[in-house]
């Protein structure tokens, strides 16, 4: 779907924790560069080669990735993506997201704490959907990816328009969403979902700080924000500053 010029969600059916579902990864693109925000879940590389033909967009000239935060479901395709492309393709992150993403700590979802609090969450799940989100913990300890670039709070990557980095942390300690400044486009990444077509926190248990992540919305008002993409329920336009302030009150 586009968004406005540059701008691109993808919509990507896959498995998701509470069945089937749909990941809204972005796509920006100008004429140096073609920029992809998350990863999805592993095994999606056909799904975002279809995606991004769809948008005009071929996979193969692919600059760059930045990853909001290391879950799986954001990092997943990230190594498939970088083998089917050509030439080396830059991968972005927050510096406190970079040693879970190079694998050199426990993600946050795999620490004890979080372990039991999605194990309770998910006793009412079927047994197969338990097993495949083992299946989806231990696909983790396979991903060792480099981090080319460490990014930081404020800071505008001078490409597509410009898009200013907003580190946001709660749902994982480096989680950023990005501010695409030519078209007011804000990337939430998890720190806002789109339930039954409004926009909403996502679910505390999900989040390693659930009081800070609700803090770190605040950051997002000093933003006149025109269109939120949320990976998790996709585009939301209507009134976007208002509705972030219910949120948050």
């Amino acid at each position: 779907m586009q968004v406005a010029q540059g701008v691109e969600m993808l919509e990507l059916p896959a498995m998701l924790m509470n069945g089937p579902g749909t990941l809204c990864p972005a796509l920006l693109w100008d004429r140096q560069d073609i920029v992809l925000v998350d990863a999805g879940l592993p095994g999606m590389l056909q799904q975002f080669f279809e995606a991004m033909a769809k948008a005009g967009v071929p996979l193969h000239r692919l600059t760059r990735v930045i990853i909001t935060h290391h879950d799986l479901d954001h990092i997943g395709s990230l190594g498939e993506l970088q083998r089917n492309v050509p030439h080396h393709v830059d991968i972005l992150a927050h510096g406190d997201e970079v040693p879970y993403i190079q694998g050199e700590r426990l993600p946050i979802k795999m620490t004890p704490e979080m372990l039991a609090r999605m194990e309770e969450q998910m006793k009412g799940l079927p047994e197969e959907r338990r097993q495949a989100m083992q299946a989806m913990r231990e696909s983790w300890k396979a991903l060792k990816l480099k981090v080319d670039q460490r990014i930081s709070d404020d800071e505008i990557l001078p490409f597509c328009g410009g898009v200013q980095v907003i580190h946001t942390p709660g749902h994982t300690p480096g989680h950023i969403c990005l501010y695409l400044q030519a078209s007011k486009t804000l990337i939430a990444g998890d720190a806002l979902f789109v339930e039954n077509g409004n926009l909403a926190p996502p679910p505390a248990f999900i989040n390693a700080d659930p009081s800070m992540a609700i803090a770190s919305l605040k950051k997002l008002t000093r933003f006149d924000i025109a269109d939120i993409i949320a990976y998790h329920g996709g585009l939301f336009r209507d009134d976007c500053n208002m509705r972030l302030g219910e949120i948050i009150q």
